[in-house]
């Protein structure tokens, strides 16, 4: 085992991050790298952060978390939310602090959202106007989301376009923030790709290394998502959904109920109770499988397409022979101090 150690504040680089699709191995990397170095994990991904929402999540087990520092794991109820802004403004905090102690602050996750609003910053986007809130919910209630999906279409076409017309919780938000500001959301989000791309990844100031891991083969990628929502089926999801349902207080349009799986797995529950049964019969538990692969693997795509955005990013082609060893290979070569 490599010697484990301890970092100045001021050593470079600043943070490693481990990004890639779902189920392309950031776990499993991010462990065998606290094996080695003094790092302390902080989670970059929407759905982990709920607690209670273990099995679909794929949260790392206890015996994992107990392996090595973690952060951003089990902090909000279901009920609540937590925004990117939020996500930015633990994080960065988080970093400070690690470092303050003389460790690696190591970042690992799928949700691009929050690495791209480290990475970019967030512009000053208006807060939540409750007032408006409540116009457009009385709005949606007479005319339905779909009706006011096309509303927005009208005044931002962009965003209007990569959300789904019953997508309630966006389409409210975009256009609270387009009433608010008379801009829309999309324009918060505009930034230079050419300038971006062409200077150092940094959070804060503080210059770090992406790690990006990503296949060759889309097929291999497919397969781990159907064998990973099938351990999730058979160590319990859809009675751990159960119980989140019958808490009587999460609703489907919740952030956390809009986790992929835990979508489909409402509906299907949904639908079952609708024909007066609290279980699911065989074809809907084979289609709820369906439909949670195929979202799953939609989900992936979209990662992808968002890694192959980030010119910085260090790529290891996590389908081949050796690809565990080359990540940690790159991340020593990183971190070993230069000998004379």
């Amino acid at each position: 085992m490599i010697p484990a150690p301890s970092f100045a504040p001021d050593l470079r680089p600043g943070w490693l991050a481990i990004a890639g699709p779902t189920a392309s191995g950031k776990t499993a990397l991010a462990l065998a790298l606290a094996q080695r170095w003094p790092v302390e994990i902080i989670s970059v991904d929407s759905a982990l952060v709920f607690r209670g929402m273990d099995i679909g999540t794929a949260k790392p087990s206890a015996a994992e978390l107990a392996s090595a520092p973690h952060h951003l794991i089990d902090i909000r109820d279901p009920l609540q939310v937590y925004s990117a802004a939020e996500f930015v403004r633990d994080a960065t905090t988080l970093l400070g602090q690690i470092r303050a102690r003389g460790r690696l602050p190591l970042l690992v996750g799928g949700t691009m959202l929050y690495f791209k609003a480290l990475f970019e910053g967030l512009d000053a986007m208006p807060s939540a106007q409750p007032e408006l809130r409540a116009e457009i919910e009385a709005e949606a209630s007479q005319l339905g989301w779909p009706a006011l999906h096309a509303r927005l279409g009208q005044v931002d076409p962009v965003t209007a376009e990569r959300l789904s017309p019953n997508d309630s919780q966006r389409i409210g938000r975009a256009l609270e923030v387009w009433r608010a500001s008379g801009r829309p959301i999309s324009a918060f989000h505009t930034r230079d790709k050419a300038a971006e791309a062409s200077r150092p990844l940094q959070i804060e100031g503080q210059p770090g290394l992406l790690f990006s891991l990503e296949p060759l083969e889309r097929a291999w990628l497919h397969q781990r998502i159907a064998q990973r929502f099938d351990a999730m089926l058979a160590l319990g999801f859809i009675d751990e959904m159960t119980g989140l349902r019958a808490r009587g207080d999460l609703t489907p349009d919740l952030p956390s109920m809009r986790c992929v799986g835990y979508r489909q797995a409402w509906e299907a529950l949904d639908a079952a109770e609708s024909a007066g049964r609290q279980a699911l019969n065989a074809q809907e538990l084979a289609e709820l499988r369906d439909r949670g692969i195929f979202a799953t693997r939609q989900l992936a795509k979209r990662q992808l397409t968002w890694l192959r955005s980030m010119a910085q990013r260090q790529v290891v082609a996590c389908d081949q022979p050796g690809a565990m060893q080359q990540a940690l290979d790159l991340v020593e070569a990183a971190l070993r101090p230069e000998t004379a």
